[in-house]
């Protein structure tokens, strides 16, 4: 797709993304995605197929946007436990500010777009803990592949039940994620007969 197609598409997201906000996915039509951007209804439907894979395109970019910020904090970081700590950290307060992510989760409009990140979130939590792996790997090359990809994952999916669903005050949250992250990764590192035992 050319620079021009990539333009309509990102012109069609934005459109779709303020109107989901602003009206919630149940109110929010193609045909209004496709006015608010300049181009016809076809359009849409040929770019994403129905209003779920718009929906989905739309949630998938802002999660790419976020892990933009995640790789930044990431790198201002040289130690795991204070990078986690960051990292979560950003990620409750992006969460806070983020009327798309509002919107989903509270259902604004109804809650037909809550399974992007709940039940049919395997493509944005798949996406952050792979990204947050590798970009880890880059820089703590010693770390454990295998346990690093575990405990990413699960530090995600903790994550984003801790947004949904909050335990605690964030920072307390934060400082028990990278607990957890650096235990795990440290028994990794110790004498492989360990895990046998």
């Amino acid at each position: 797709m050319g620079t021009a197609g990539r333009s309509v598409r990102e012109s069609l997201l934005d459109a779709a993304a303020d109107l989901l906000v602003e009206r919630g996915y149940r109110a929010v039509r193609m045909r209004d995605v496709a006015s608010a951007a300049g181009v016809s209804r076809q359009t849409v439907y040929n770019e994403f197929g129905d209003k779920w894979g718009l929906a989905q395109a739309v949630v998938i970019r802002d999660n790419d946007r976020y892990l933009d910020g995640i790789d930044a904090v990431l790198s201002e970081h040289a130690d795991v436990y204070s990078a986690v700590v960051a990292a979560v950290t950003f990620t409750m307060e992006t969460s806070a500010d983020d009327q798309l992510k509002k919107a989903v989760l509270t259902g604004a409009g109804g809650d037909e777009m809550l399974p992007l990140l709940t039940t049919q979130a395997e493509p944005v939590l798949f996406a952050a803990s792979a990204r947050i792996a590798e970009h880890a790997l880059r820089q703590w090359p010693d770390l454990d592949r295998a346990a690093l990809t575990e405990i990413a994952d699960a530090a995600v999916r903790l994550t984003m039940s801790h947004i949904m669903l909050p335990s605690g005050p964030p920072e307390a949250f934060a400082h028990f994620v990278a607990r957890m992250v650096t235990r795990y990764l440290a028994a990794a590192a110790g004498p492989r007969g360990a895990d046998a035992g």
